[in-house]
């Protein structure tokens, strides 16, 4: 855990998998997981329609087991915005959001 799904428009200033591995790894790097458990991956769209003055996006979702506390999510999106901001364009539309799953409910195999 956590499941981290990168949403965009497939014009990125940057190469997906290269998105993919700098979110994967700032994920890490936020302290609150350790590398083996962090399941990183991108869709792109194609069809999209954005604010006045916007090429593109980036909207991530991380998906978290219950139980953090909200400076944690608060930290973690903070981190993980951050880190677009590092390889995007100023016209690019970025949003982060922290989703929490249930213990009683999630399964895996």
């Amino acid at each position: 855990m956590p499941h981290i799904i990168i949403e965009h428009s497939e014009d990125l200033p940057v190469l997906p998998q290269v998105l993919v591995e700098k979110i994967h790894n700032s994920t890490f790097e936020s302290g609150l997981f350790d590398l083996e458990t962090i399941k990183t991956r991108a869709i792109a769209y194609q069809q999209y329609q954005l604010g006045i003055g916007k090429e593109g996006f980036i909207h991530i979702q991380v998906h978290i087991m219950a139980g953090r506390t909200l400076e944690q999510k608060q930290m973690l999106s903070e981190h993980l915005l951050a880190c677009l901001k590092t390889y995007c364009r100023d016209s690019d539309s970025l949003s982060v959001n922290i989703y929490d799953m249930d213990h009683d409910v999630y399964r895996k195999n």
